[in-house]
């Protein structure tokens, strides 16, 4: 990925509200924030009525050409609809779009490798190390209790960005990880596009075998703290083995109950029985009560 460059967390985000409605148990905010300066990131933000410390999620979405509009329930598949479904929980969700999804416009070559990142995975890590922040600043935020829940592509991104920032205490990750010798047998091509490192191919040669890290690695980054596995049987993107072969590997470092793993019977999807237990999950793990879920 390359290495992560120094974030300054008290620069300001310089957050614009583009639109806002009101809906009957949160107000739906289209908004900017700055990740770096002269970079802009679209994202909405979610707030249930009277939220006061409430926890948060940062939603990050799957491969899709409408980005966050889809977590924020605002097209797409209803399976994927995270971050409305949790702000109807009482969590403060943002659901921000990665470079080149939604609103984002950005050219690779020259805002992402034109400014020294070595991959867009790491570009987009900042971007989302950013968005903690902002939902880190809102009073209406308890920042001890912020989780990361992303589906695909969001479910990778969603790993990534934990690993690198301790403040997330939770992770939900749907359909986003496989070992990388299970990855259409081994084949990482898929992984070298500007979108995510292409120093898996020019330094790596596509080879899990030459490859320095895997999702094992990843996951340990995080550990202990707590991390929820939607890994479905048939999904032909992420081999369910390669999720067991990384798990095994991972699972002794976990405390008890912080590392959870649902198998269903069904392809690249997020069904619904899964998003309830995966949400009673960060409930538990962030300790969320009738108390703090303004509108649960």
């Amino acid at each position: 990925m390359g290495p992560l460059p120094h974030i300054d967390h008290r620069s300001p985000l310089h957050i614009q509200t583009l639109e806002q409605v009101e809906l009957p148990r949160y107000i739906r905010k289209k908004i900017t924030f700055s990740a770096e300066p002269g970079n802009v990131v679209y994202a909405w933000l979610l707030i249930p009525n009277g939220a006061h410390r409430a926890p948060a999620a940062l939603c990050l979405h799957q491969t899709t050409a409408i980005g966050k509009d889809e977590p924020a329930g605002l097209g797409g598949k209803a399976n994927l609809h995270y971050a409305a479904e949790l702000a109807e929980r009482g969590y403060v969700a943002l659901a921000p779009d990665y470079p080149s999804f939604g609103d984002d416009k950005t050219d690779f070559q020259k805002d992402v490798y034109g400014r020294g990142y070595k991959s867009g995975s790491m570009k987009g890590i900042v971007n989302h190390i950013r968005a903690v922040d902002l939902l880190a600043s809102l009073p209406e935020v308890d920042s001890r209790r912020i989780a990361a829940i992303g589906h695909s592509l969001g479910g990778h991104n969603a790993l990534f960005v934990a690993a690198f920032d301790k403040r997330i205490r939770a992770v939900v990750t749907s359909c986003g990880f496989t070992s990388m010798a299970y990855y259409y047998g081994g084949n990482l091509k898929g992984w070298s596009s500007d979108r995510y490192m292409p120093l898996i191919a020019s330094v790596y040669h596509n080879s899990p075998k030459e490859l320095p890290f895997d999702f094992s690695d990843i996951l340990l980054a995080i550990a202990p703290r707590a991390v929820f596995v939607n890994a479905p049987l048939h999904d032909s993107n992420f081999d369910v083995e390669g999720v067991k072969d990384c798990l095994t590997r991972v699972k002794s470092k976990f405390p008890d109950r912080r590392l959870v793993v649902e198998h269903p019977d069904c392809g690249h999807d997020f069904p619904p029985d899964v998003r309830e237990r995966a949400y009673r999950f960060l409930d538990r793990v962030l300790r969320v009560g009738p108390s703090t879920a303004a509108t649960k």
